[in-house]
């Protein structure tokens, strides 16, 4: 590939071949020297540009992406450490430099390795190992962003989730759906450039990197396809692949109707409609918290394939009149029009009390109601809603009958099984001794639900970093001896009587099930 480029905002190729040493071949790739900084560096005694100065290396940069481009060829990894400063001459001239990423536009993304990549300059669609020339668009734009404010666009702290990659992508992806912050001193119109170069999706990028450089320059006008200050909050999750079911521990008898009811019934649709069955209209989790619902909706939704929009009470309520029932409706209505749709609501209580109970004002009823008749028989829609709540018994009976939340399921702490399976979860990628007693920390945890659980993985973890050595028995156990379990029995027993009346039991059973749900 680099044989076949020479533009003078691209590092240069010299040769290539393959030497013997110690009776081991080796291949070597030379480049020309570059005597300067790379934008990095700059960055680092500057911490921002000013207008003038971003604008000219972002010309240049472009020119260069304009040229690889016109070869079919799309970089991938535009970013700040990959912009060479030339110095040698009496003009900086700015130079792209490290090809590692490149590929041919027809070329396959088997072989596409995105581990390594800068997620704060990725384009959207490169999460899914998928690349265009608008996914170079998008992280010019996030350079002249970095360039103006000192940092990448929608930058957070990444450093805890390094253990979990799948976790640090939706929390970018997520990140991404807030407005972007500008300073006063950068122009609206600079700003509109950025917002368009930034879209999530490609088609609402600039069309090329020819536009772009026309627009930069002011022969053009930016029109924004999606104004940022206009769209929905509510908004579908990228439909990403993630590790679906495989990330949860337990909950198999949870995972096996799933199966049975929803998946199945998706893709055998004619022998499901021959006994007349058709996916159910959704379920509701329920049980202490901590116990993993939130985590279990969202696996769920990477298993299955669907749009999965995920809401919030203060997504809904409003303090306008008719302004929640507006939102529900709206809500329901995309969910349709990108139908199959999963919508898991949590702290379903909060958003759908009981209308008997005397301080559910009236624009609350309004709410219900709206949700009663939009829910009814969504399923022949494409719509699978997921509830779940703490406080079951505050929901309005309504929302739980048939032809709406068809199946309660109780989601209790993880058993003993369950237990083992999430100590070798969080503890697998991490620097622990040889022989670990999961059977025995298992044991000790007894009662702990499943945020207790990662919660204990990582203050072992940070012990073992401050004494700088392994992950060992002694420091798990010392850590789950001064840590006890978030949820008291009291309170657990409570919510095994609450689970008695969601099934209709008249048998007062003060044993904790094991994980999943029992029909």
């Amino acid at each position: 590939m680099l044989k076949q480029i020479k533009h003078p905002n691209l590092v240069h190729f010299t040769d290539s071949g393959t030497l013997v040493i110690d009776n081991q071949k080796w291949a070597y790739v030379v480049l020309d020297f570059i005597s300067g900084e790379t934008l990095a560096d700059k960055m680092k005694r500057e911490n921002t540009l000013n207008l003038y100065e971003a604008k000219n290396i972002l010309l240049s940069v472009l020119n260069g992406l304009n040229y690889l481009h016109s070869k079919q060829i799309i970089h991938n990894d535009i970013t700040i450490q990959n912009v060479m400063l030339d110095l040698s001459g009496k003009i900086t001239i700015p130079k792209i430099i490290d090809f590692g990423y490149a590929r041919f536009l027809s070329q396959t993304n088997k072989d596409f390795l995105k581990e390594g990549l800068n997620l704060f300059y990725t384009a959207n669609e490169t999460f899914n190992k998928v690349f265009s020339f608008q996914s170079d668009i998008f992280s010019v734009g996030a350079l002249y962003y970095h360039l103006l404010t000192g940092l990448p666009p929608h930058f957070i702290e990444i450093s805890k989730y390094k253990s979990d990659k799948i976790q640090l992508e939706d929390v970018i992806l997520d990140e991404r759906k807030k407005p972007l912050k500008f300073s006063e001193k950068i122009d609206e119109q600079t700003q509109n450039i950025i917002r368009k170069a930034l879209q999530p999706k490609a088609e609402n990028r600039f069309k090329s990197v020819k536009e772009f450089i026309q627009t930069l320059n002011g022969a053009l006008e930016v029109e924004l396809s999606i104004p940022e200050e206009k769209v929905s909050k509510i908004q579908p999750k990228e439909n990403k692949k993630g590790k679906g079911f495989s990330a949860i521990a337990g909950m198999q008898e949870l995972k096996n109707t799933i199966q049975l009811d929803v998946i199945d019934a998706l893709n055998e649709k004619e022998k499901y409609a021959e006994y007349g069955l058709t996916i159910p209209n959704g379920m509701l989790l329920y049980g202490p918290p901590g116990c993993g619902k939130t985590f279990f909706a969202e696996k769920m939704a990477e298993e299955i394939g669907f749009n999965f929009y995920q809401i919030k009470p203060s997504d809904i309520q409003s303090k306008f009149v008719n302004a929640s029932q507006e939102n529900i409706k709206n809500l329901f209505d995309e969910a349709r029009q990108n139908a199959p749709s999963i919508i898991f609501i949590d702290e379903l209580d909060a958003l759908v009390p009981n209308r008997d109970n005397s301080s559910v004002n009236h624009m609350n009823i309004s709410a219900v109601n709206e949700f009663l008749a939009q829910m009814n028989n969504c399923g022949d829609d494409g719509i699978f809603i997921v509830g779940a709540t703490n406080r079951p018994n505050a929901i309005d009976p309504a929302i739980l009958r048939s032809g709406r939340l068809d199946k309660h399921i109780y989601l209790p702490p993880p058993d003993f099984e369950a237990r083992k399976l999430m100590f070798e979860l969080y503890l697998k990628q991490r620097p622990t001794e040889i022989g670990l007693n999961y059977d025995e920390l298992s044991r000790l945890t007894a009662n702990y639900v499943s945020s207790d659980i990662k919660f204990l993985s990582d203050e072992a973890s940070r012990k073992a970093l401050q004494a700088n050595s392994r992950i060992s028995n002694e420091i798990l156990f010392a850590t789950i001896n001064t840590n006890k379990p978030s949820i008291s029995i009291t309170e657990l027993n409570s919510y095994i009587e609450i689970k008695a009346k969601m099934e209709g039991e008249n048998k007062n059973n003060k044993d904790i099930p094991r994980i999943g749900f029992r029909t």
